[in-house]
């Protein structure tokens, strides 16, 4: 992304400040903006922009998103204690990394109604116009989508925001209202964004339709997400999409530029202004005690239980490409490599996510950026949406079987050399068998990839995978409460009208 710019934005939703103050963001105001399309891009580069702050996808976000689900755990205890509560089920209304990333969801959505006001007045060609504008719907939609699966109802603002007064007594909006205007965003995306963008850093027309499918798999609407999920596979070649053929090359910083999985990325490249583009996620799943990446040591926070390690079929070519069994020191000539378990005082002994430590790229002078563009939905994750959506219309078809043997033949394909493992999908599966094989597939594909926790909340499988059975057991889980996060107490406490918090708050 080139330039981009952030209006002046006020109230509680922006910034979480019990005092109300007027926060300004920016000294741009929007009366004195939008003379033409390129004001109007740098607009809308101000919502991506607030995507990649350590508020939100650097950090606070995603790292939340990663330990909530069965497949990450706590692996240095004296970490912060919002972490480990988020993890244990044991957070409250106090929590800090709520506390972080409810107020920049709504910086984010901010950006996005300024641009989208903007391009109101903004003078050109009218589809030019939309099509840049479509972003800021896009960018919209992808952090309300965010939004209503982490808290169910939450307040919705589809307006541009200049006075406190405006926002500072509105109630939560019902899950289902919010949803529909998420499609409603999404639908005017795909009508107006670009079939084939320069960069995966902007949305295209398939990732409209991708994110579409997504919201409909999650509704149980699954003729629309099939119908989705179809018509990008349809239009892959025109959308510019596919399936790498190394399943590594997903997670090497130095190769993102050329791949063509992605349909839509964080870009931490170009926004290193301030706190944006300030990277953590390869410090937070890296080794405690690994001196391999730039900066340094890892924190060893996000560290998934030997159980999920060991469950998974060595044969599997992305299990060598998702764990690290290695730590690695630089004393003595050469340095010194140590195999798990280790002792050396390493807080988590046992293999750690290896998917954003192994390839990072350059890490910045303070090593807190990154050449990582992050990948917030894949092609493969769309042909088993197809799937899975077609096996609860239409159980035991070939062409669902065809999807997800595409993903298992990548899987197949080991730096270069073709191995016998994962095999295709036996043909004619029951309903029941075959959603659950597509199901597992999910895990086992975006593993550590932020998508877990919503297949476990959307399918309500919570006392299963956390139960005694599963990867990360936790008696204290209890599908009443934590299948929602708590609102933050003290925009409550602001705003009463957004009482009640959610149950077991």
């Amino acid at each position: 992304m080139k330039k981009y710019i952030a209006f002046i934005f006020l109230g509680i939703f922006a910034f979480g400040c019990s005092d109300l103050e007027e926060h300004p963001v920016g000294i741009i105001r929007p009366a004195n903006f939008f003379n033409n399309t390129d004001d109007l891009q740098a607009a809308v580069n101000g919502s991506f922009a607030n995507i990649a702050h350590n508020n939100y996808w650097g950090r606070e976000f995603t790292i939340a998103l990663m330990l909530r689900d069965d497949m990450s755990d706590i692996g240095d205890r004296t970490t912060q204690a919002a972490r480990i509560d988020v993890n244990d089920f044991k957070m409250n209304d106090t929590n800090a990394l709520v506390a972080n990333f409810w107020p920049q969801s709504y910086i984010i959505i901010a950006a996005a109604n300024q641009a989208i006001e903007g391009a109101k007045k903004t003078p050109g060609d009218p589809a030019k116009v939309n099509a840049i504008v479509a972003q800021a719907y896009f960018a919209r939609a992808f952090t309300y989508y965010h939004l209503v699966r982490i808290f169910g109802d939450v307040p919705y603002i589809d307006f541009a925001v200049n006075e406190v007064s405006q926002v500072d007594k509105l109630s939560r909006t019902k899950e289902a209202i919010v949803y529909a205007k998420i499609i409603e965003d999404l639908e005017f995306a795909k009508k107006w964004l670009d079939d084939k963008p320069k960069v995966k850093a902007v949305p295209g027309k398939g990732t409209a339709a991708g994110y579409l499918a997504s919201v409909y798999l999650t509704l149980g609407q699954y003729q629309k997400a099939y119908d989705e999920a179809k018509y990008v596979i349809t239009n892959e070649a025109k959308f510019g999409l596919g399936l790498d053929a190394d399943f590594q090359d997903l997670f090497n910083a130095n190769k993102a530029a050329a791949l063509k999985e992605p349909l839509f990325t964080i870009d931490f490249n170009n926004l290193v202004s301030g706190n944006y583009g300030q990277d953590y996620t390869a410090f937070f799943t890296g080794s405690l005690k690994d001196d391999s990446y730039s900066y340094g040591q890892g924190f060893s926070v996000a560290v998934p239980s030997l159980k999920v390690f060991n469950d998974w079929d060595q044969r599997d070519y992305r299990r060598a490409v998702s764990f690290d069994t290695i730590i690695r020191k630089k004393t003595g000539p050469g340095g010194s490599l140590q195999v798990y378990p280790s002792s050396d005082n390493e807080k988590a002994p046992r293999p750690h996510i290896a998917k954003y430590f192994r390839f990072p790229g350059k890490a910045g002078a303070n090593g807190r950026t990154s050449q990582h563009n992050y990948i917030t939905m894949r092609y493969a994750e769309v042909l088993l949406t197809a799937a899975e959506a077609l096996n609860e219309i239409t159980p035991g078809t070939s062409e669902a079987d065809g999807y997800v043997n595409r993903v298992l033949a990548r899987a197949r394909n080991k730096a270069g050399k073709q191995v016998s493992f994962p095999a295709n999908v036996t043909p004619g599966l029951s309903q029941v068998d075959f959603r659950k094989m597509v199901i597992n597939e999910r895990r086992l594909e975006f593993a550590f990839e932020y998508i877990r926790w919503y297949d476990i909340k959307r399918l309500k499988n919570g006392p299963e995978v956390f139960g005694p059975a599963g990867f990360e057991p936790h008696a204290n889980f209890d599908p009443n409460r934590d299948y929602l996060f708590a609102l933050p107490g003290t925009e409550l406490a602001i705003n009463p009208n957004l009482k009640p918090n959610n149950p077991g708050y």
